[in-house]
């Protein structure tokens, strides 16, 4: 069983920068490809990045790509997503995920991630 639970979230305003922690437990979770997600209200929850295992692979949404960061610490067992240039369309509850199966790559499919953080806020506003 995997655990994760996110920090980092607040009210920044446009262009500011903000960084994300998702801080994992459970036995194998050095195995698994971590996600990070976020959903803005009236919106479909979308996929920002994601990170795998062993290799660290990344990949991005075209919206992020460019202006943020996702990095793993596997001695502090944490994910982060660094937000740099932020926009206000980037205000959304974001969720770090991990998938039902271990592979060495991202899956794209939300279905696939059936662990999940409780969400922190993130809101760009002036």
């Amino acid at each position: 069983q995997v655990q994760l639970v996110e920090s980092g979230g607040g009210l920044v305003q446009p262009g500011g920068s903000l960084t994300l922690s998702c801080a994992t437990s459970g036995d194998t979770v050095d195995y698994y490809g971590i996600a990070w997600f976020r959903q803005a209200p009236g919106k479909e929850r979308e996929r920002v990045a994601c990170i795998s295992s062993p290799a660290g692979n990344t990949e991005y949404a075209d919206s992020v790509k460019g202006r943020f960061t996702i990095s793993r610490d596997n001695a502090k067992n944490t994910v982060y997503l660094q937000m740099d240039s932020l926009k206000p369309e980037d205000t959304a509850v974001y969720y770090c995920a991990a998938p039902q199966v271990i592979a060495p790559f991202c899956w794209k499919e939300l279905a696939e991630y059936t662990h999940w953080g409780q969400g922190t806020q993130v809101t760009v506003s002036s």
